[in-house]
């Protein structure tokens, strides 16, 4: 018995070849989904550790760290389009056994990740005062808020290059290589926010600022990971393979055309995160606090998502590279029902024991009462998340990148932060308006997204 009907997944077309049988297509998903899932989350986690450590300098430090978020976002979002691009190419020229190929794609791209660098970071570290400002700072929590994002964004090289090389080796099925470096990175960043957040050991007490420098070791440690792994020629990404250094129109072409179209995406993306930020962060300072937990931990539900994204991008993208659409939906529709599960167990955890998470961040009432209304919301918004970022995954993997932009436009950049608007200060709902928003926002990619993906129209996509 299999787990997908063949008729109905191939819109009543014979398969092309043998299918795996439910068991093979189940394992087959987990071992590339389940690296990747992890290393999503232990980012989120650590996340989640980051604002609870720094939660201990108060409800001002907190949000200071939170108005960062879609600014940094929003500066990465140049390269997080470009990784999406090397995720997908990479894939599909593992489907065609070119391996030549693969790596051109990402040294061509690596070249390209640090010309960008210099020039986003320098924009980001000049003008964060203004940039601040504009994402709603309030005046106990500007000053802070601008040391951090200029540490951050002073220090992303070390991000952005290893995140380039990790989309590499992810698109070629190694997602275990992208979980090391993570995994090392979480753990130092822990380790120096005990050290330098509170000034334990020895250490000097540099509050939001020892939470920056914080990151950006772990980020130095990582990048030194993720380079070692391209140099064994055992490897399928190896830059040893790759004679000279140079661009070529081919792999540009490939790269622009998924990474122009993703990078629309990602822009509609953080504007529409930006603009919600702001509406909420004029809620005052305790509000801006409660939401910005409530976001850590969707990012935790996202994670599971995410995860499963990445392997549906490499299992899509080798499974077209190799002829075999029939394959790229089946392993689709395998990554939707994983996140099902995962939805189901998250649902359970926010809905019971959704409060006293929220006791680790913080004791003050104000926010706890916050708290209570946004984990009931978390719990149905959960199953839409990882559902609409598994299909996004499907239709990346496959080049479908205009799609996926436009749904970033009509759901994030409008729907979001217009209904957030609405529901907030003209219908007076307040917060629990503010993510009413964003739950429309999620029902809305999850339907387009679906909608995409039952059409099949995404098989049919070149690169």
């Amino acid at each position: 018995m299999r787990l997908f009907r063949v008729d109905k997944m191939l819109g009543g077309q014979e398969p092309l070849g043998p299918l795996p049988t439910d068991r093979e297509a189940v394992l087959s998903t987990i071992q590339i989904a389940w690296p990747s899932t992890l290393e999503s989350f232990l980012v989120a986690l650590v996340g989640l550790i980051d604002t609870v450590m720094v939660s201990s300098l108060g409800h001002y430090a907190i949000a200071a760290v939170g108005l960062t978020t879609q600014p940094k976002f929003i500066g990465l979002a140049v390269f997080l389009s470009l990784n999406v691009a090397v995720s997908a190419i990479v894939a599909r020229r593992r489907g065609e056994e070119d391996r030549r190929s693969a790596n051109q794609v990402l040294m061509q791209s690596l070249l390209l990740t640090v010309m960008l660098t210099v020039v986003v970071s320098a924009v980001c570290v000049i003008f964060a005062d203004p940039i601040i400002r504009f994402a709603g700072s309030q005046p106990d929590t500007h000053r802070d808020a601008v040391i951090y994002f200029q540490i951050i964004m002073g220090g992303m090289a070390f991000n952005t290059v290893s995140m380039v090389i990790n989309a590499a080796q992810r698109g070629a099925g190694n997602t275990k290589i992208a979980m090391r470096t993570n995994i090392v990175s979480n753990l130092v960043n822990i380790l120096f926010n005990y050290l330098l957040i509170g000034g334990n050991l020895g250490f000097p007490k540099l509050g939001v600022m020892g939470a920056a420098i914080a990151t950006v070791l772990g980020t130095i440690c990582a990048l030194i990971m993720s380079v070692r792994s391209i140099l064994f020629s055992e490897q399928f990404i190896c830059i040893k393979v790759v004679h000279g250094v140079r661009f070529d129109k081919t792999t540009l072409k490939a790269i622009a055309n998924i990474g122009s179209s993703t990078l629309a995406e990602q822009t509609f993306l953080r504007i529409g995160f930006l603009i919600y930020a702001i509406i909420v962060a004029k809620l005052g300072t305790v509000a801006f606090a409660a939401h910005q937990i409530g976001m850590n931990l969707l990012t935790v539900s996202f994670s599971f998502g995410d995860g499963l994204s990445v392997a549906a991008i490499a299992l899509v993208g080798r499974n077209l590279g190799a002829k075999r659409p029939d394959l790229a939906r089946l392993y689709g529709k395998v990554c939707q029902r994983i996140g099902l599960l995962f939805s189901c167990g998250l649902a359970a955890v926010f809905l019971s024991v959704g409060r006293y998470i929220f006791r680790l961040f913080t004791s003050e009432e104000e926010i706890l009462g916050y708290g209570t209304m946004i984990m009931a919301l978390l719990t149905v918004v959960v199953f839409l998340q990882i559902s609409q970022v598994v299909y996004s995954g499907c239709l990346r993997g496959a080049g479908d990148t205009r799609y996926t932009a436009l749904v970033s436009l009509i759901s994030v950049a409008i729907i979001r932060p217009g209904g957030g608007w609405l529901f907030c200060y003209p219908l007076q709902l307040g917060l629990f308006g503010a993510w009413l928003g964003l739950a429309v926002d999620q029902f809305m990619r999850f339907f387009l997204t679906w909608t995409r993906f039952k059409s099949g129209r995404w098989t049919r996509y070149k690169i």
